[in-house]
């Protein structure tokens, strides 16, 4: 009896604790279930909507781009630039699923077996997230809480938008979306970014081990980063090169002679004060900041450059840009070896002939003007104090041409050494079409962040002489073959408004005579020029150089013709492109087209033209600046003999054949060089000099155009010849039909070729000669 009792009793608990089960499995069921919807109703934590889902890119940087479709920079809160399925290469995509998800393309979401796996071993191999769901972390979640009910919590949430994103998106895009999302470190977010931060490339050419390093930053990218740790990015690609044998992907030899390659980096970080076209591109964001409010969104908002994922197409061609900055950085390199070593005599080195006031005049305007003043002001520092820091010495970076130096420096001392630096702005421009192809705006924009081209209108000198020549042209139907006598000349206290006597001297103090307008323009004979502008008139040529679009106030004074007007390298590139352009004034136009992040064009700038002057007279100006090139102050861009200060004409010798013409300038003491010359299709425009203008060299032979700017352009030059690719044109300017200036002039003929040491020195211009 006792026996069947405990049979009974057994059964009992047997069938209770069944019970027991079923009721806390169904229990905790609906819990999860219910837990389920309440995470998805957004009861934990707001939950992606829709919509969301339908756009989740955002925060996209704006590409700089350009004319030969290169990405020159980026408008960014996050460097990141969407790519399509289809740009990614099967290598890299097959690479990642091997690597992070293999069963990718068989689960919708989630991957069960992994799940109950990690939930088993508590995680200690690893988590479970599948592709999706590290999207969806990526997207719209964040780095995981380590507070475990907070954890659970967002695991749920991920799953719940795992699945929606399955649901949504084809299993392609869910992995061009991974690779656009994911942050590599570096300023690197997304796979285009990244390929071009570490190997300087699209990601349609990244080579297998390549891919193979940057899904491994997928583990980690802080502690997989190939820049800081090549050793353990080393093991980690290997780890992926093993992954990927395992999936057939890559044969056992492919992985063996892959595995023993070294990290090879082409590394460049892409910041906004690095890469190429930086000037540009600042000269470009600024321009931005104007356009989105006068561009507005459909729905009437501010497109914002850093978030939407604009497309700039530029005018820009990256390889000219390439070869002008190469010519900046060697030619300023070695003609900063000549000014340091003319300032180690000069007490008060870089400024010559300036007295103690000036000097602190001149200081206490840059440390005014600095950031340190700036920051210490918005502390209330009183000035005393923030005049006292100036003198303290403390660690900085300071720019130099054998690469930034760490040093322990008073600021009041950096102020005084980054005076010494030479400068430098550059532009170059399509005279048919107006397109700017090239524009440097200083010698490193890192440091030196004021721009020399749309920024800095300097005194032009001799470069404006043409405009005279035109308007005499012009206004008095004459000819380059015209003669006129080089001779002492004054205009008069009275006539065209000079409050004194003005005479003109020539820089040799000598007189050659009868000369035609060609030779007068070539040796820069400023006898001529003044007795042209005394023809003319002086409000004639100010009227010619509104015409040729100069922006600057020019004063209706006859000492104009010497130069003694300050403009900028853009407008100054853009009047001469006149002259090459048959006389049709082209606005300098550095857009192409805008679009938005879908490819939808937004913006097409119209170009603004007018006509300036006929055809003959702009052809008969370009005759007269191609004897600049042949007898005057340009020709050592065709010799090869050596001369005064050769040592610095860098790239020498050019020995250049083809048609040239231009003009060097240099304004008064040498504190601005300039150098302005023009192919068929291409215009570009150099000025050197200093941030101070009483910061200069002492004598002519390294402070004349022809020395401090024009070898920039002959080295650029020589490169885009090199680069055929660039098409720039070796022809003869276009002769107009019927030509009714008399442009081709005698001269007798030379048996040699012309000795450099005779080279015409730049006209040298003096204050106390302009009558001002």
């Amino acid at each position: 009896m006792a026996q069947k009792n405990n049979v009974t009793a057994t059964v009992k608990d047997i069938n209770y604790y069944k019970k027991k089960f079923w009721k806390l499995f169904f229990y905790g069921m609906g819990v999860m279930a219910l837990f389920f919807t309440l995470a998805s109703w957004g009861f934990f934590g707001r939950m992606p909507s829709f919509e969301d889902l339908e756009n989740p890119e955002s925060n996209l940087a704006t590409e700089v781009i350009s004319s030969d479709g290169v990405t020159i920079g980026k408008f960014y809160n996050e460097n990141r630039t969407p790519i399509k399925y289809q740009d990614l290469p099967s290598h890299l995509v097959k690479a990642l699923v091997a690597t992070e998800d293999e069963r990718f393309y068989e689960h919708s979401g989630i991957d069960a077996r992994r799940t109950f796996g990690a939930a088993l071993k508590l995680g200690s191999d690893g988590g479970a997230s599948t592709i999706s769901q590290q999207l969806a972390k990526q997207l719209f979640h964040g780095e995981g809480s380590k507070f475990f009910l907070f954890r659970v919590i967002q695991k749920v949430k991920e799953w719940i938008i795992a699945i929606k994103l399955e649901r949504q998106y084809t299993k392609d895009e869910i992995i061009a979306m991974y690779f656009n999302v994911y942050d590599f470190n570096n300023y690197a977010i997304g796979i285009r970014s990244a390929s071009k931060t570490y190997f300087s490339k699209e990601p349609k050419d990244l080579t297998i081990d390549e891919s193979a390093i940057l899904v491994g930053m997928f583990k980690n990218s802080s502690l997989y980063n190939p820049v800081r740790n090549p050793q353990g990015v080393k093991n980690r690609r290997n780890v992926v090169l093993s992954q990927m044998l395992k999936s057939k992907i890559i044969s056992e030899s492919q992985k063996e002679s892959l595995s023993q390659l070294p990290i090879k980096l082409d590394f460049k970080l892409q910041t906004h004060k690095e890469g190429i076209a930086t000037y540009f591109r600042e000269f470009l964001r600024e321009y931005m900041k104007n356009w989105v409010i006068e561009n507005k969104k459909p729905d009437g908002t501010d497109y914002d450059i850093y978030t939407d994922g604009l497309k700039i197409y530029t005018t820009i061609d990256s390889k000219i840009q390439e070869h002008a900055e190469e010519a900046v950085q060697a030619h300023m390199k070695n003609l900063q070896q000549e000014f340091f070593s003319e300032q180690k005599t000069n007490k008060n080195a870089p400024f010559v002939n300036i007295t103690d006031t000036e000097t602190k005049n001149i200081i206490d305007k840059a440390m005014k003007n600095s950031e340190r003043w700036r920051v210490m002001k918005d502390m209330d520092k009183s000035e005393d104090e923030i005049i006292a820091s100036f003198g303290i010495k403390t660690k900085m970076k300071i720019f130099s041409w054998k690469g930034e130096i760490d040093t322990l420096m008073s600021p009041l001392d950096s102020i005084r050494y980054y005076k010494h630096f030479l400068q430098a702005g550059l532009m170059s421009m399509e005279p048919q079409t107006g397109h700017i192809k090239a524009w440097v705006g200083g010698i490193n924009y890192k440091f030196f962040q004021y721009d020399h081209v749309g920024q800095g209108a300097r005194q032009v000198g001799s470069t404006f002489k043409p405009f005279v020549y035109a308007t005499a042209i012009e206004q008095l139907g004459m000819s380059p073959c015209d003669s006129i006598i080089d001779s002492p000349f004054m205009i008069h206290k009275g006539r065209h408004n000079v409050t004194v006597d003005w005479e003109p001297k020539n820089s040799d103090r000598q007189y050659r005579g009868m000369v035609t307008l060609k030779k007068a323009l070539a040796l820069s004979i400023n006898t001529v020029s003044a007795k042209l502008i005394d023809k003319t008139g002086p409000e004639a040529v100010v009227t010619m150089t509104k015409k040729l679009g100069v922006k600057s106030e020019i004063p209706v004074q006859p000492s104009i013709a010497l130069g003694a007007v300050d403009i900028t390298v853009e407008d100054m590139v853009a009047a001469y492109s006149t002259f090459a352009n048959q006389g049709v004034y082209i606005k300098p136009q550095f857009i192409s087209r805008i679009e938005d992040k879908n490819g939808v064009v937004l913006y097409e700038p119209v170009p603004e033209s007018h006509d300036v002057l006929n055809k003959d007279i702009a052809y008969a100006v370009i005759k007269l600046l191609e004897g600049v090139t042949e007898s005057g102050s340009g020709v050592r861009l065709r010799t090869q003999g050596g001369g005064s200060g050769d040592s610095r004409w860098t790239g020498y010798p050019y020995m250049f054949t083809n048609a040239i013409a231009g003009k060097t300038g240099t304004s008064q003491n040498q504190s601005d060089g300039w150098f302005i010359g023009m192919v068929p299709n291409l215009v570009t425009g150099v000025w050197v000099g200093c941030e101070d203008r009483s910061a200069r060299f002492k004598g002519i032979t390294y402070g004349q155009g022809a020395t401090a700017a024009l070898p920039i352009w002959g080295y650029m030059m020589k490169k885009c010849y090199e680069d055929k690719a660039l098409q720039i044109s070796k022809d003869p300017f276009e002769r107009p039909d019927n030509l009714s200036i008399k442009v081709d002039c005698y001269e007798r003929k030379k048996d040699t070729i012309p000795d450099t040491t005779a080279i015409p020195i730049e006209e040298e211009q003096n204050t106390e000669e302009f009558g001002l």
